[in-house]
């Protein structure tokens, strides 16, 4: 008797209209190129509003248009990472992000900002000013720039309810809900259409198919790589990958993805069943090819690699799985055997609904370069080496 197994999204994720979907989408792109957005949160019933630009493509001019937002004589406060905060002198006990306003816009400028977001730099001393706490809607903002794959930090000055309908249709700025851009990337995963797919062979998968997956609103597409013709009424073999420009395409030996790539397609092709390697974009354990360049930067100084994420501002890892859950599902797989030493992504796919019935150990020797790195993943992230 076959045994099906059909994969069933998880049903608590935010539901969010496709409109919010695409509106996430444009304000990240907007946020990329130093322009102002706007975002509304609510805390026990009442709503508060900021006007916000990314600290890091932050202009002069883009300074001085927020500046120029009437906010009852409030002035710009540019929110930070509490490590950040604590390199500089700020007091946020275990708050996420805290935030910093200056005494007067007199005393800083766009440049100055952008030092102060920048944790490779290093300060000797601040402008005048003070430590508060953040507001929910702040909160949305940081995570609409790690959406935007910019650092988190963003500067951001108070709007009032009765003005905000007004600013928005006056500058043609985007108004967005704080629920709509914490829950964007589940509700984006949800939308995934299998948009193209041909026939690719490898250099140890003759017999391999790439099939691209696109997100509703246009965002980046995943990919998955099916290798031979799997049997749908039994775990599938499969290796959930992170994108890697580095170590994927110009062959780095800082990490283990290359080879971790490589390896999974002769392993898969050689099993004789078949399998899938769902090719994620989700860069730098989800922090994106710059920021993990940053990271870089910081693990020469002496931070190991969740650390350095950490102290940019990330949590040690951002990847999520419902993309990869969504692929299976729509392939017709419901239960995988994994190729990972990472328990993460065990409990990730069974999250979504995806049954794990085995994991398929995954290493590879370290190479001189990459052994602190392992050896992190192992001691502090619980990968089984």
């Amino acid at each position: 008797m076959t045994q099906s197994f059909a994969a069933t999204a998880r049903n608590d994720s935010p539901s969010i209209p496709s409109t919010d979907l695409v509106t996430v989408s444009r304000a990240v792109a907007d946020l990329r190129r130093g322009e102002i957005v706007l975002v509304q949160g609510h805390m026990d019933g009442v709503a508060h509003s900021v006007a916000v630009i990314a600290a890091e493509p932050l202009s002069q001019n883009g300074f001085e248009r927020l500046c120029a937002i009437p906010n009852q004589n409030d002035s710009p406060a540019i929110v930070l990472p509490r490590v950040r905060a604590t390199s500089l002198g700020g007091a946020c006990k275990q708050d996420a992000f805290i935030a910093f306003v200056s005494g007067t816009v007199a005393d800083i400028d766009a440049a100055r900002l952008g030092e102060i977001a920048n944790p490779l730099l290093e300060l000797d001393q601040l402008p005048d000013g003070n430590w508060r706490a953040v507001t929910m809607a702040e909160t949305a903002a940081i995570r609409l720039a790690k959406l935007a794959r910019l650092l988190p930090a963003v500067v951001t000055v108070p709007v009032g309810a009765d003005q905000l309908e007004n600013l928005a249709r006056a500058q043609n700025l985007l108004v967005l809900q704080s629920d709509s851009i914490n829950g964007y990337e589940d509700a984006s995963a949800a939308t995934l259409r299998e948009v193209s797919r041909a026939r690719v062979p490898l250099e140890d998968a003759e017999n391999a198919t790439v099939i691209a997956f696109r997100p509703e609103d246009g965002g980046q597409e995943h990919l998955a790589i099916v290798i031979d013709e799997p049997a749908k009424d039994r775990p599938v073999l499969i290796r959930l990958h992170s994108e890697c420009f580095t170590g994927d395409l110009i062959g780095s030996l800082r990490c283990d993805c290359g080879p971790q790539l490589r390896g999974a397609i002769s392993e898969i092709a050689k099993s004789g069943q078949g399998g899938i390697i769902l090719y994620l974009r989700q860069e730098g354990r989800g922090i994106g090819l710059v920021n993990k360049l940053r990271a870089y930067a910081l693990q020469d100084r002496g931070f190991d690699t969740l650390d350095a994420n950490e102290e940019l501002g990330f949590d040690a890892d951002e990847r999520v799985y419902r993309p990869a859950a969504e692929m299976l599902r729509q392939m017709g797989f419901g239960a995988v055997r994994l190729l990972t030493n990472n328990p993460e992504k065990l409990k990730g796919l069974e999250s979504w609904g995806v049954t794990v019935a085995e994991r398929v150990p995954h290493k590879f020797p370290s190479n001189g370069h990459n052994a602190f790195y392992l050896q992190t993943k192992k001691d502090r992230a619980g990968h089984l080496f």
